[in-house]
């Protein structure tokens, strides 16, 4: 079985945003382990996918994910 893309990870982690946060530590690892295979530092997000898209959602998101070791921006895709 093939190791999850950096897409796959990103994927399952708007559909755990949208479901309340369910398993969002076991997806942001994965992210993680993904972005270091590819020797990528940080995630791209689009903004208009997250549950909460206003400055305070998208700066609580930044925290707890660098928290967990994955810096992430945001731009529209």
């Amino acid at each position: 079985m093939s190791e999850p893309t950096i897409a796959d990870a990103t994927n399952r982690i708007y559909e755990s945003l949208q479901a309340d946060n369910a398993d969002i530590d076991a997806h942001i690892a994965t992210l993680k382990a993904a972005l270091a295979r590819e020797g990528l530092k940080e995630a791209d997000f689009d903004p208009a996918r997250l549950v909460q898209n206003n400055r305070s959602g998208r700066k609580l998101m930044q925290a707890y994910f660098r928290q967990r070791g994955v810096t992430v921006k945001f731009s529209a895709k």
